[in-house]
């Protein structure tokens, strides 16, 4: 599979919460995460992060994501998977009761390939705009 193959294939299953068990065979075993965000601050494995998104679709149940593009740079085994991600806080396992407030969130999965698979993942996202708009904070 090529790095735009895997790279997308990887974003759907992380992004329709699908986890680590679906998304592991796109990654290297031991890849590593980061983003500049609070709430993800002490996220630092994909396996982790993956397994947070799949988690976050519990309060936010019609939660998707609105893809904008793709770019790769193969020469840099490098993928960029750019998305809006939409949900309305409906069901209980947020942070409070449900608030019935929505979000539309613009990000960037910044992908690190080594031998076909995601080795690293950044994700550039401003989390303080995302939890004012669901009413989280």
């Amino acid at each position: 599979m090529s790095i735009i193959d895997t790279a997308k294939t990887f974003f759907d299953a992380c992004e329709s919460g699908k986890g680590w068990a679906e998304c592991a065979q796109y990654c290297a075993p031991d890849a590593t995460f980061a983003c500049q965000s609070q709430v993800l601050a002490d996220t630092h494995s994909l396996e982790a992060y993956t397994e947070w998104m799949k988690g976050l679709l519990v309060p936010l149940p019609d939660g998707h994501y609105e893809l904008k593009g793709f770019a790769v740079d193969d020469a840099r085994e490098i993928a960029l998977g750019f998305a809006v991600f939409h949900g309305t806080h409906t069901a209980d396992g947020g942070p409070i009761a449900p608030t019935g407030q929505s979000v539309a969130a613009d990000y960037v999965y910044a992908m690190e390939f080594a031998g076909g698979k995601v080795t690293h993942m950044t994700k550039i996202w401003n989390d303080a705009e995302s939890l004012r708009a669901l009413g989280w904070a």
